[in-house]
């Protein structure tokens, strides 16, 4: 593969690579950071495994590290409108020509990642962990994106790790029980690191915990180390080992971003024992400021537009837990795609028989489950299906089916390929409508 020269030319190489490629494993990773002079070891580091509430636990903590006056890496995935989304400084996407430039850096001194190329996930990693040294961080926040003990963040140099609540997905990867898939997330486990567990399934957390005891790794566990309460005036407290805070406001919406927002408070505790000055005022500003795209994020009005990126049983479970809370009694209209490797059945079977209607949509990735190969078992649970052709017919369809009912609300959900997909088109629409006037 010919070496890019330019920026421009760094970011094309870039996006070549396959964006669903996996190879689980860090000799590659480490290769490159080696041959980096490990960048990762120039700061330190949260680093945030788990199935669901990563993102926002990650977003809560860089807020409030961001609050209390730090200059934040924070690396997470997957993006939903643009790939500079991953990899932000201070709050900022990293900008093209910066992000290109970086690329040529990683290149000149790992030329390797030429020859024998490196997965899009792996590249982006070694990529943030460089940007974030040359850009002198005081600390960084890094989410996993598969698993743990092989994932490519996983070569980073924590000190404090984290696991926000672990359910089945990628199960061809992690294992098919809930003990297998734990262990995969115990990977990012350090001897000595302490650890943050949110509450768990009985069966992972006996294996978190056997983990941890075997590393020597310091627990702290919801419900027994850390709380966050509702009182009985509806205002949020936390009780942790150092802080107590009352009368909290959360950023994010839903009841599930309290244990997100419980857990993050838990890992700026242990963050600041280990020398990230914090104070509790700052991580009370950065839980009222956090934000965190795409979740449970309300992206349109007349009718309201809802947009999660809920891809499996359980965070379709907290999906509809905030809904019941939010929006109450209120006609569904579902629009709904899903990658083929997705166990949809479960997701299916909790949300199409609260619908009105269901439009079926087909995804912007090769990953996409064509709507025609799943319609009859979206029949048997929802008496109005509709298979459309493009995302924009389906949305478009589920606004007018929303418009014919009263109070109707527009829920888009079951992939995050797709949430992305609809705050493009939505955001397209209305340049254009920007533009005519």
């Amino acid at each position: 593969m010919d070496a890019p020269s330019t920026p421009e030319e760094a970011l094309r190489f870039f996006q070549a690579l396959n964006p669903s490629g996996i190879k689980l494993g860090l000799e590659r990773v480490k290769d490159a950071l080696a041959a980096l002079d490990h960048p990762e070891r120039d700061y330190p580091a949260l680093h945030v495994a788990g199935t669901n509430g990563k993102g926002s636990t990650c977003a809560f903590v860089a807020s409030a590290l961001q609050a209390a006056g730090h200059r934040v890496g924070l690396y997470t995935s997957p993006h939903l409108v643009r790939v500079n989304e991953r990899i932000r400084v201070a709050g900022d996407d990293i900008p093209d020509d910066v992000f290109g430039q970086r690329i040529l850096e990683v290149l000149e001194r790992y030329p390797s990642a030429l020859s024998d190329p490196m997965t899009y996930f792996e590249f982006g990693t070694v990529v943030a962990l460089w940007h974030f040294s040359r850009e002198r961080v005081d600390v960084a926040v890094l989410e996993t994106g598969l698993g743990g003990r092989l994932d490519a963040t996983s070569a980073a140099n924590p000190v404090v790790t984290c696991v926000t609540p672990v359910s089945f997905d990628h199960m061809e990867y992690l294992g098919h029980t809930l003990r297998e898939i734990a262990g995969e997330k115990a990977g990012i486990f350090k001897a000595g690191v302490p650890v943050v567990l949110s509450r768990q399934d009985p069966e992972a957390l006996d294996m978190l915990l056997l983990r941890a005891e075997q590393l020597g790794v310091p627990v702290r566990l919801e419900g027994r180390d850390f709380e966050f309460d509702v009182r009985d005036t509806g205002r949020l407290a936390y009780q942790g080992l150092a802080w107590t805070l009352e009368d909290l406001t959360l950023s994010l919406r839903g009841p599930y971003q309290r244990q997100n927002a419980a857990v993050a408070l838990a890992c700026l505790e242990e963050l600041q024992a280990r020398g990230v000055a914090v104070t509790p005022e700052a991580a009370r500003v950065g839980l009222a400021t956090a934000r965190w795209p795409g979740r449970l994020e309300e992206v349109a009005a007349r009718p309201p537009v809802v947009v999660d990126g809920a891809h499996n049983p359980a965070g379709v479970a907290v999906l509809l837990e905030a809904l019941r809370a939010l929006y109450a009694g209120r006609p569904l209209h579902l629009v709904f795609g899903v990658v083929a490797d997705k166990d949809r059945g479960p997701m299916m079977r909790a949300l199409f028989p609260l619908a009105t209607s269901v439009h079926l949509t087909p995804l912007d990735t090769s990953r996409s489950l064509a709507p025609e190969r799943y319609a009859d078992e979206a029949r048997a649970l929802c008496s109005r299906v509709v298979v459309h052709g493009s995302l924009e017919e389906a949305l478009a369809g589920a606004r007018v089916d929303a418009d014919g009912t009263a109070d109707g609300l527009v829920l888009c959900t079951g992939s995050l390929f797709l949430v992305g997909a609809v705050k493009r088109l939505l955001a397209r629409n209305l340049g254009a409508m920007q533009h005519r006037q």
